[in-house]
């Protein structure tokens, strides 16, 4: 049985009407485990607003993508390959500055393919994103894995996060967490 992993994009969420309550609501209607605030498009002001909101409501783990500035505000950090190479172009090096800010918060990196999951395993996380399982409506990707998902997600020592296009029903082997996205607004 999978856990889902409800991520709130911010730019979706207004393109759907929906306020962050609502989509709290739809996140504990399929039971989900931990939600991860994406903004893109607000200031940090508002940013801060919107996270001490999602604490109104939310219970569980809140994970911020790629804002390593506002941990004080979460209980984890997600980043992305370029995200975290920010930090320093050895990952090894940068993961260990992240974990050094974060202290024991959660810490996820996401990863596309073999190589970035080897990487993976030497650095200090406590999971790994990895997709994208299909085509998604927020974010562009050319690297669709489908099927071979699984079959990578096995060569990963840390628990696996399907992203991607991901779905409540969706089955997907060697695999903790579905990180359900735009289809979560359909529940």
């Amino acid at each position: 049985m999978h856990k889902i992993y409800a991520l709130l994009d911010y730019g979706t969420l207004l393109s759907k009407n929906f306020s962050i309550r609502d989509f709290i609501f739809a996140a504990e209607r399929v039971d989900a485990h931990m939600i991860q605030y994406r903004d893109k498009i607000s200031s940090k002001d508002k940013i801060i607003e919107n996270l001490k909101e999602i604490r109104k409501y939310w219970r569980g783990h809140l994970i911020i993508n790629d804002r390593l500035d506002l941990i004080s505000y979460a209980d984890g950090v997600h980043l992305g390959q370029e995200d975290i190479r920010e930090f320093d172009e050895d990952i090894k090096k940068a993961a260990l500055f992240v974990r050094e800010k974060i202290g024991n918060k959660i810490f996820g990196l996401s990863t596309h393919n073999k190589k970035e999951i080897e990487e993976a395993n030497e650095l200090p996380l406590d999971y790994i994103g990895l997709g994208a399982y299909r085509r998604t409506s927020t974010k562009d990707t050319d690297n669709i894995l489908g099927d071979k998902l699984s079959y990578l997600a096995a060569f990963s020592e840390h628990p696996v996060a399907a992203i991607g296009g991901v779905r409540v029903d969706d089955e997907i082997e060697n695999v903790t967490y579905l990180v359900i996205g735009s289809n979560l607004y359909d529940n």
